[in-house]
């Protein structure tokens, strides 16, 4: 019976001890400080893809594709009544549209770093807020029309020759 108290009174003792181990580690705990935003404590949300047709005289020039992922503050996107993807998908529209000077067809003069820079700072000038913190890329293309053109027709011959591997795969009908 002495053997079993003495182990319950052990017991007891390490769980304290680890208690209060556990308590005094997290109040030393060093804070997160606010001027990083990238350690923490906010949204990232991701825009599906936005597809966005260049117009240059008079002509479709190709169509500008893009995926982004912004950071916000959960308790100013709380606030928002309108959807933050709407406005992020008409911040991107109404910036191309508005800078003609960037020009997708030009690889080598495209500069992403003033584009995200541009989005992020258009949408917080247009809330009159600092909603959005970082403005980050995950796809970027350009698609030419004779670029989709090919995609249409090496679709349509790739469907074409699966139905036909499909056809020969086919048992041959049996009669009785």
């Amino acid at each position: 019976m002495i053997k079993f108290i003495a182990a319950a009174l052990w017991i007891v003792a390490v769980t304290l001890g680890a208690v209060f181990y556990s308590f005094q580690a997290a109040a030393n705990k060093p804070p997160v400080d606010p001027a990083k935003p990238m350690l923490g404590g906010l949204d990232y949300v991701k825009t599906d893809v936005i597809s966005v047709p260049l117009l240059k005289d008079q002509r479709v020039q190709g169509y500008f594709l893009t995926r982004l992922v912004y950071t916000v503050e959960p308790k100013e996107a709380a606030k928002m009544s309108v959807p933050a993807a709407a406005l992020i998908s008409d911040q991107v529209y109404s910036y191309l549209y508005g800078n003609p000077l960037i020009d997708f067809t030009q690889y080598d003069k495209l500069d992403l770093d003033a584009f995200r820079n541009g989005i992020r700072d258009s949408i917080n000038a247009r809330i009159g807020e600092k909603l959005v913190q970082e403005v980050l890329v995950e796809q970027v293309e350009f698609l030419t029309p004779d670029d989709i053109r090919d995609n249409a027709v090496r679709r349509r011959e790739t469907s074409a020759a699966e139905a036909e591997a499909a056809k020969k795969a086919a048992p041959p009908p049996t009669s009785h």
